[in-house]
């Protein structure tokens, strides 16, 4: 007996080393995967039990019941000595419990429901188990209001934890709005060329706005008006070099007009363009750029972002040869500034409060401004009632020009 002990103490230990090799600690095993790893002799499928069996006892064996029939997958040997140190099989169970969700945690509510075991001796093991070390507490931001808990050698899943944009449990709306600019002022740069037009100067320089008048390159004037000095009979007469170059004196010396100097203007990439930014392009800008040194962002994250920028209408798709970019759409209507040079530029005294700086600058119109649509006294506006378009103080304020301001009405 002590020999067979012995045997299967050997076929066990090799039985284990067999199965890390053969997969991770997630992948199941059947007995006849176990069997081709041609550890047990002669396929004996009880001696096979049996060293199964004892790899359970030890919890290097995790048993699981699928649709094919019975299965097990590995403990590494830390886990395993930490379940033979509890004190008792609930604490195990409890353990067992919180092992098997993984990095997305567990409520303790779900936790008693599963086990039908008492508050109280279920309080009592997750407190020995926080002692030892084993487990600790966590904050899903899907259910912010439970108490979640986790393996303490475990790292919240991002679905847990909300990934790179949340930050202790809650939603970081400011790196989210800065990091959409920087992709946004990207994608604009990548996929736009900046045309400056015509030189700025005056209208004699060159690349001027305007042209200078046009002088005679003959040297007969037609239509001319003949003074009272001269006779009638001259129209139509040619005239000396001398008179001809005074003419050049003159319009020389006529009064130059100043034109205002164009402003750089942002014009689409012609058609067949193959360079257009992608998600890769985006992740390793801002990778190399060092804008997020203590948050790592997968293409994934990045992707997210301009899915975001997708659905607002700010860019749009672009398939080139198989590759998928991306550009900004209404191009000739886009700043060519930044969004942080346009957050400089602005002065909310005269434009307004604006909440974001990305795209192109929404159109005003009589309807838009009219202050019908952020009267406070909007349902009680009729004619003959209290207030009406007639007696309207915002509406005359609004024709005449002036700022609206609130004002108490009586009623």
């Amino acid at each position: 007996m002590a020999a067979d002990r012995g045997k299967i103490q050997i076929l066990k230990d090799a039985l284990y080393e067999a199965a890390r090799d053969h997969g991770s600690d997630q992948r199941l095993f059947t007995q006849r995967d176990l069997l081709d790893m041609q550890v047990i002799p002669q396929d004996n499928l009880a001696l096979l039990m049996q060293v199964i069996q004892v790899l359970c006892d030890e919890k290097l064996f995790v048993g699981n019941t699928t649709a094919s029939g019975l299965s097990w997958r590995w403990r590494s040997r830390e886990d395993a000595k930490k379940y033979t140190s509890l004190p008792n099989p609930e604490t195990m169970l409890v353990y067992a419990i919180i092992d098997e969700a993984g990095a997305d945690g567990i409520w303790n509510r779900t936790i008693k429901n599963k086990l039908n075991m008492a508050d109280s001796l279920m309080k009592h093991c997750i407190k020995y188990l926080e002692q030892k070390g084993y487990i600790a507490s966590m904050k899903n931001v899907e259910h912010p209001n439970k108490k979640m808990y986790i393996k303490a050698n475990l790292r919240p899943s991002d679905r847990a934890t909300g990934g790179p944009w949340f930050t202790e449990g809650e939603l970081d709306t400011a790196f989210i709005n800065e990091l959409q600019e920087i992709v946004f002022d990207f994608i604009k740069q990548k996929s736009t060329y900046t045309s400056h037009g015509g030189a700025a100067g005056t209208t004699g320089g060159q690349g001027g706005g305007a042209q200078r008048e046009k002088v005679p390159k003959k040297g007969v004037v037609q239509g001319t008006i003949p003074s009272h000095s001269e006779d009638v009979s001259s129209k139509g007469t040619k005239r000396s070099a001398g008179e001809i170059s005074n003419d050049d004196t003159a319009a020389a010396a006529a009064p130059v007009k100043k034109t205002r100097p164009s402003k750089p203007q942002l014009l689409p990439l012609p058609a067949g363009y193959k360079s257009y930014p992608t998600v890769s392009d985006i992740a390793k800008f801002i990778h190399h750029a060092g804008i997020t040194n203590n948050t790592t962002l997968s293409e994934a994250d990045i992707q997210q972002l301009v899915d975001v920028l997708y659905y607002d209408g700010l860019v749009e798709p672009v398939k080139v040869n198989g590759r998928k970019g991306y550009r900004v759409t209404r191009i000739p209507k886009q700043d060519p500034r930044t969004c942080n040079q346009r957050r400089l530029d602005h002065d909310p005294t005269k434009g307004g409060i604006i909440t974001s700086f990305m795209g192109v600058e929404p159109s005003a119109s009589g309807l838009m401004e009219a202050p019908c649509g952020r009267c406070p006294v909007f349902d009680m506006c009729e004619e003959g009632g209290p207030v009406s378009p007639s007696n309207c103080v915002y509406f005359r304020q609004w024709l005449d020009g002036d700022e609206v301001k609130e004002q108490v009405i009586s009623i």
